[in-house]
């Protein structure tokens, strides 16, 4: 069977560079030996300064993915007769409240407020949900991957704790691509995996949580199992995690967060984000009459582009400018189908995303929207 070796610029999995793929190479070990420590004591610490994460904040690893990470937060952090409220501003917004819905303990109670595909968290619609259903937990999104949008994230987690709130944040789809200082926004917990922007294959949800949902959780019963924050944060005492880990997507992510910190550099890496997201937005602008970007430049993800095509494209049309992207050793996303379906349904014009994140560069990048446009212009009404 023939597998295609493809350049993905879709939003996740993302592109992973060659020194990655060969670091899956390097010596298996024990996950209760020594030798795991000398990996994920490094691992934690390089963890914590991507995430600017001070002595009030901590560092769980746990095996499977982001959503395991934000399921966990639900499961230790919401506790019996208590509300949480679910802020949506899209798809993975969405997907924060069904975990909610599918955890429901006795007396819990899960709300939600929703936004339209494309706008960003409203501040003052918040604060009107805030007072209504007078919350003890929110959930919220950092940057919500079907729709581009970039939500205004600290001053939402503020908004939250003044009325007395503990603030999860899902982050998975702009770590490691754009700021993510902890101290600053002030979420209890904040969940993100590696195949994003870290560039990494798929296999952990990464969590930083504070001392004070540490504390809550140890006081929540029916955590789970795999989803008790108490029992994760025990094994990460120790540099280990509770379940048996991925030990070649451990050493992976020990090349990957030392090339992160020591050798690309933060900062050089969040401006290099930036200037694909610009760059990205003037090939829209520019180069694709017709098109436009989805959500307000205000809101645009550093990480994640969304684009409103012309009205005759169909899901078919973009599909079919996939396959051709294909031949051409490129995975293009041909945008979020379940979110396309709705807007069809209502007849207004579909989007496509372009994924810029991890290791994508501004030397590949403008090579793949020369491919792409080719095809984009070439549909004909």
């Amino acid at each position: 069977m023939k597998l295609d070796e493809l350049i993905l610029f879709i939003t996740g999995p993302t592109y992973v560079r060659k020194e990655v793929k060969e670091a899956a190479l390097l010596p298996e070990f024990g996950h209760r030996d020594s030798e795991n420590e000398k990996r994920f004591e490094p691992i934690f610490e390089n963890l914590k300064r991507i995430w600017g994460a001070g002595g009030d904040y901590d560092i769980v690893i746990i095996p499977g993915s982001g959503s395991n990470a934000m399921e966990t937060s639900i499961r230790s952090l919401v506790a019996e007769n208590e509300t949480v409220l679910n802020v949506s501003v899209g798809a993975f917004g969405d997907l924060y409240h069904e975990m909610a819905m599918a955890n429901l303990k006795p007396g819990m109670k899960a709300v939600q407020l929703k936004f339209k595909p494309g706008e960003a968290i409203e501040l003052n619609a918040l604060e009107d949900a805030l007072k209504q259903h007078k919350p003890n937990v929110v959930t919220l999104t950092h940057n919500e991957t079907s729709t581009g949008v970039v939500n205004p994230i600290a001053e939402a987690c503020q908004l939250v704790r003044k009325y007395g709130a503990m603030p999860l944040v899902d982050g998975v789809s702009i770590f490691g691509g754009a700021r993510t200082p902890i101290e600053e926004i002030g979420a209890a917990m904040y969940s993100t995996s590696t195949q994003k922007g870290l560039a990494l294959p798929a296999g952990f949800g990464l969590a930083v949580y504070s001392k004070e949902a540490l504390e809550k959780a140890k006081g929540v019963t029916q955590r789970g199992y795999t989803t008790d924050l108490v029992a994760h944060a025990n094994s990460a005492k120790k540099y280990q995690t509770l379940t048996t880990p991925n030990c070649a997507l451990v050493n992976q992510l020990l090349v990957q967060t030392n090339f992160i910190v020591y050798e690309e550099g933060m900062a050089a890496r969040f401006q290099r984000h930036a200037q694909m997201r610009d760059i990205t937005h003037t090939f829209v602008e520019q180069e694709l009459p017709g098109f436009e970007l989805f959500p307000d430049k205000k809101y645009a993800s550093p990480t994640v582009t969304c684009i409103r095509v012309p009205k005759y494209f169909t899901q078919e049309t973009l599909n079919s400018v996939k396959e051709e992207l294909r031949k051409h050793g490129y995975l293009m996303d041909a945008g979020y189908e379940k979110m396309n379906a709705a807007l069809a349904k209502q007849s207004m014009p579909l989007t496509m995303r372009i994924g810029h994140m991890g290791d994508i560069n501004t030397q590949m990048l403008p090579t793949y929207l020369n491919v792409l446009k080719t095809y984009l212009v070439n549909v004909k009404k």
